[in-house]
């Protein structure tokens, strides 16, 4: 691999959402030229790329045209073409994380027998490819029934709590996942570069919008035992470590009522439950990928200060071109950092920037973060 410090090295991002405009604005910081492929021209990273292609990037030739002159190709959705990945990977580019990883993540089947193959702790699980087999399954009900491939933020599941559920079921290849009684959502951020070296941030907690399906808060460091982030943690590094993944994983986790820790599922990219990062940890989730993408020494994932990340998400009657709404209240408050994702238009629920509190007490921190999500709203100007 050329030098990345020289002025010739590429990097290309397939997908160009909050996710690569945040990992660009760290990159910035490196002084590397990011080139971005996103099918929407206004994409958010569209305005701080290097360089942006407008183009499909589930389309083959697309993705392979574009990856052919670059150096490293990573993504920041799991949603694209994994043939062009690995020819591109056959020609001698470097494609972090390894297609065959994101052919994986892509099917939710995969990864639950990933898990039952290494040991790997989650919920118990059936696969069926039928609306017909969904109904032979009465008997395992309660349970969760997740499309193996094409689900993201909540789409692609339902709740099968009694057979006249299952008249909204998919008659498609899908997951049956038993019901787990947790007591938290956690996750653990883990990255891996090509020499080995692992490292992985403290437990978070997640709590979800349970209209949206879609997180509203984080809280760093997750209230658990030392037991808890112990097992999360050696369960995080497992997971990367059997997977061989070169990038950041995202490894999505359930503490049960009984104390257990199952993997629920993992993202092999930049996540939502580790946007606090980028002040609340010395090193954040975007800089620790470029690092381990380019095989560089992983940073400290130790935290500065307890945090809370707010997920702005549009309000439920609007839609249109976006207003927020409190901006210039919420900047008053100490330790409150906006990111504002450079999206134009909203329509309910879409994810349209996070605030992220930092205070010396987490439930100091807490408090803030709720004056942030009643003061910041999220509407449409017309």
């Amino acid at each position: 691999m050329r030098k990345f410090y020289s002025n010739n090295f590429k990097i290309g991002i397939l997908g160009g959402g909050q996710l690569g405009r945040m990992f660009i604005q760290e990159a910035i910081n490196f002084d590397l030229s990011i080139s971005i492929l996103d099918p929407d021209p206004n994409a958010p990273s569209s305005k701080i790329a290097h360089q942006f292609t407008k183009g499909d990037i589930q389309d083959f030739e697309t993705v392979y045209s574009f990856g052919k002159d670059k150096d490293v190709v990573t993504i920041e959705i799991e949603h694209v073409n994994v043939d062009a990945l690995e020819k591109l990977q056959h020609e001698g580019v470097k494609i972090y994380p390894q297609p065959q990883l994101i052919r994986m993540v892509q099917d939710k089947g995969l990864q639950k027998e990933f898990y039952q193959k290494h040991k790997i702790p989650t919920a118990d699980f059936r696969l069926i490819s039928s609306m017909q087999e969904l109904n032979s399954h009465t008997a395992y009900l309660p349970f969760v029934q997740k499309l193996r491939r094409g689900g993201y933020d909540g789409k692609g599941v339902q709740a099968m709590r009694d057979v006249n559920d299952f008249n909204s079921g998919f008659d498609a290849p899908s997951v049956l996942e038993k019901f787990v009684d947790f007591e938290k959502e956690l996750s653990v951020i883990v990255a891996r570069n090509p020499s080995g070296e692992v490292e992985s941030f403290p437990v978070v907690e997640l709590e979800f919008n349970a209209e949206a399906n879609l997180v509203e808060y984080l809280f760093a460091p997750a209230n658990v035992s030392k037991e808890v982030e112990e097992a999360a943690q050696k369960i995080a590094r497992e997971v990367i470590n059997k997977m061989e993944l070169v990038g950041i994983l995202a490894v999505e986790l359930f503490l049960t009522k009984n104390g257990e820790v199952l993997v629920n599922e993992i993202a092999p990219r930049p996540h939502n439950s580790g946007h606090q990062t980028i002040e609340a940890n010395f090193t954040s989730q975007y800089e620790q990928h470029l690092r381990a993408i380019l095989d560089l020494p992983l940073g400290s994932t130790e935290s500065i200060l307890p945090s809370v990340m707010v997920n702005l998400l549009g309000e439920k009657n609007y839609s249109g071109e976006v207003e927020y709404a409190g901006l210039e209240s919420i900047l008053s408050m100490q330790g409150v950092y906006p990111h504002i994702y450079g999206k134009t238009h909203t329509k309910p629920f879409r994810k349209m920037g996070h605030v992220t509190v930092l205070n010396a007490s987490l439930e100091e921190a807490k408090k803030i973060a709720k004056k942030v999500k009643d003061t910041l709203k999220v509407i449409s100007s017309k």
